[in-house]
């Protein structure tokens, strides 16, 4: 599922799949501006330290550096060539200042629960790597445990009918084509194989640049899941849609209830402090 912003150009501009991942998936600026606004708002101050998990090249944090003195970042994820490649393209272009107030762990995102943090992220639709219940309660009390007081656990959760039948959407970006593939899915287990593919304008591609099998967890479970993992307010945050495009226009408003619609994305923001009004 493509995002339809995305955040300043960084990497080499090539083939390579991690750099056409950024380009075509990642949107950091629109994730600051929609971790500060919803921070500020429970608490009436800036948020300073992130941790990320599952962080992949950490260009979310690379982005969080920079945009104020005070913020820190911790990057955690498993895969120690995807953090190599984060550390040359991203955190390289930092100043050693902005470099020192980050950190990246190649650990799992179960161990990881100090320093405590003002936000813990978990983006992408990553988490849905637990596939089950009691994997993800595990995973959602790890989170709750990073976090200091007054602290945000912010995901994103995508569904609609479209996202559960097999399909291929596409996307143009200079030079190449970014492909979503939903290959099948399993509405026993609410199981859903999918794959990023990309096509050059000139001729070529990668195929299967990334496939992920996840369980498509849905907004009420991931509330059930979140309460009892101790949050005591869950809040979901749904993507508007331009009414040009049809597509979604990267503005999230909190509801209580939604229609359905053939492709849709949300975020979840979990705490323990006071209930949003």
């Amino acid at each position: 599922m493509a995002r339809r912003k995305k955040g300043p150009v960084r990497g080499p501009k090539s083939r390579d799949k991690h750099w056409l991942y950024q380009e075509s998936v990642q949107s950091p600026d629109i994730h600051f501006g929609f971790f500060d606004r919803v921070y500020r708002q429970r608490n009436g101050r800036p948020p300073a330290l992130l941790k990320e998990d599952f962080c992949g090249t950490a260009l979310l944090a690379s982005e969080w550096v920079e945009r104020r003195r005070t913020n820190t970042a911790i990057g955690v994820d498993l895969d120690a060539p995807t953090l190599a490649w984060g550390k040359k393209h991203n955190l390289s272009r930092l100043s050693d200042e902005q470099r020192s107030r980050v950190t990246l762990l190649r650990k799992n995102v179960l161990d990881v629960t100090r320093p405590r943090v003002d936000l813990v992220v978990a983006l992408n639709f990553s988490y849905f790597i637990f596939l089950e219940r009691d994997e993800l309660r595990r995973y959602f009390q790890a989170a709750r445990k990073s976090l200091a007081p007054g602290g945000l656990f912010i995901g994103d959760i995508f569904g609609g009918w479209e996202s559960q039948k097999p399909m291929r959407e596409r996307t143009r970006h200079r030079g190449f084509t970014y492909i979503w593939e939903l290959e099948g899915s399993d509405p026993v287990e609410n199981f859903a194989r999918f794959h990023i593919h990309f096509e050059f304008r000139d001729g070529g591609g990668i195929r299967r640049a990334f496939t992920y099998n996840w369980r498509q967890w849905t907004i009420a479970e991931l509330r059930e899941i979140l309460v009892e993992a101790g949050f005591r307010h869950v809040d979901i945050y749904w993507e508007l849609i331009d009414k040009k495009s049809g597509f979604g226009n990267s503005i999230f408003r909190r509801v209580e209830h939604s229609e359905n619609a053939p492709g849709w994305i949300a975020f979840f923001v979990a705490s323990d402090g006071p209930k949003k009004r």
